[in-house]
């Protein structure tokens, strides 16, 4: 075998070319992974941060980890063709595989314990491409960066004396987050509702809607519910069982299909669209762009949502994201999360004994 060393001039250029590009690509790789910076946030610790993994955690998704499969249509009116060429805003009827679930990594966890719920939908065009989104029943997103989301993760960890955040911690997060104020307002003051069926589901998150003429247009989007809301206090909440949504949205599918209207919201100038932490005001344009109904819920062990990602940089053509930097990490935390499930799937339940 030729010897590296005795290489013609030529030969030793390239073999000490190709060494450097593996070098760089170690070193990227690892400055990615943030073995070279131990303090630089990386999706892995981020994903660490939303709660220990025990053994009944295995296979579940990080966060969001208790919830519900659907399926349904989503029929868009039209409406939205003239912000977005993205196909499935065009006039017509498209496939909905989606998700509700309560911000809590505990799968187990009882459903009033969950203070945020969300619903996640995956919408499909004919010619394949795809609309992810994970939405949820808030307002505004409690920090700006994914630095801060992280510290707000540390702040908020139970300390094994009490079972309950270090309020000393938690002093010092507000004292450097102060844009966490308003979210702990709306925690706190806004009402419960008693299903996920009367809850409006929001984007939080801004993206780019992109014209026919090329022309961008910065957006949110909720999805509207049409049921009318019933609130109740969390001790009554509570009252009801462990799985009262799981439950009683099962009820109300078999009685019928459940409808919300995707609403558009379009961004003045000025409005900042890199920022989830700021709600936009109430008049900015509103489209009704089409109603997505849901015609079946099951279980997730064994449901059509169990295996998808609900990545929000899933887009189609026609949708882009914003510059807010809370998506590229939303987008690696799910990935992460997404390969630690599959490489468990081992250990996930399922209702009827089925194997993945």
């Amino acid at each position: 075998m030729p010897n590296p060393a005795e290489a013609p001039p030529r030969a030793a250029g390239s073999l000490l070319l190709i060494a450097l590009v593996v070098v760089a690509g170690a070193a990227a790789f690892a400055y990615t992974a943030g073995w070279l910076s131990p303090q630089r946030l990386t999706p892995e610790k981020l994903v660490d941060a939303l709660g220990p993994t025990d053994a009944a955690k295995l296979g579940h998704r990080r966060n969001h980890a208790k919830g519900i499969c659907f399926t349904g249509d989503f029929a868009a009116n039209g409406a939205g063709s003239a912000l977005s060429t993205a196909p499935m805003l065009a006039t017509g009827h498209y496939p909905v595989i989606g998700r509700f679930a309560i911000g809590v990594p505990n799968p187990g966890a009882p459903d009033a314990a969950g203070r945020v719920r969300s619903m996640a939908v995956r919408i499909v065009a004919p010619d394949g491409q795809e609309w992810r989104s994970g939405m949820n029943a808030m307002p505004f997103f409690p920090v700006a960066t994914p630095e801060a989301f992280y510290d707000l993760l540390v702040a908020t960890r139970p300390v094994a004396a009490t079972g309950k955040p270090d309020p000393e911690v938690m002093k010092q997060f507000v004292g450097a987050h102060p844009e966490v104020l308003p979210f702990f307002q709306w925690a706190g003051s806004a009402p419960w509702t008693t299903s996920y069926a009367d809850e409006t589901y929001n984007s939080i998150n801004a993206f780019r809607f992109i014209d026919g003429a090329g022309a961008s247009h910065a957006v949110r989007w909720s999805m509207q519910a049409t049921v009318p809301q019933e609130t109740a206090a969390p001790a009554e909440l509570a009252a009801r069982g462990p799985d009262f949504l799981e439950q009683d949205l099962r009820q109300r599918v078999a009685k019928g299909p459940l409808a919300w209207h995707l609403v558009v919201i379009e961004a003045a100038p000025g409005d900042p669209a890199g920022d989830a932490t700021k709600a936009w005001p109430a008049d900015r344009r509103q489209v009704d762009v089409g109603t997505m109904t849901i015609t079946q819920a099951e279980a997730e062990p064994d449901g059509p949502c169990r295996d998808f990602n609900y990545d929000p940089l899933i887009l189609p053509a026609g949708i882009e994201p914003s510059d807010d930097p809370l998506l590229p990490a939303r987008s690696a935390a799910y990935a992460t999360s997404f390969d630690r499930r599959t490489a468990e799937a081992s250990h996930y339940p399922h209702v009827s004994g089925a194997q993945p």
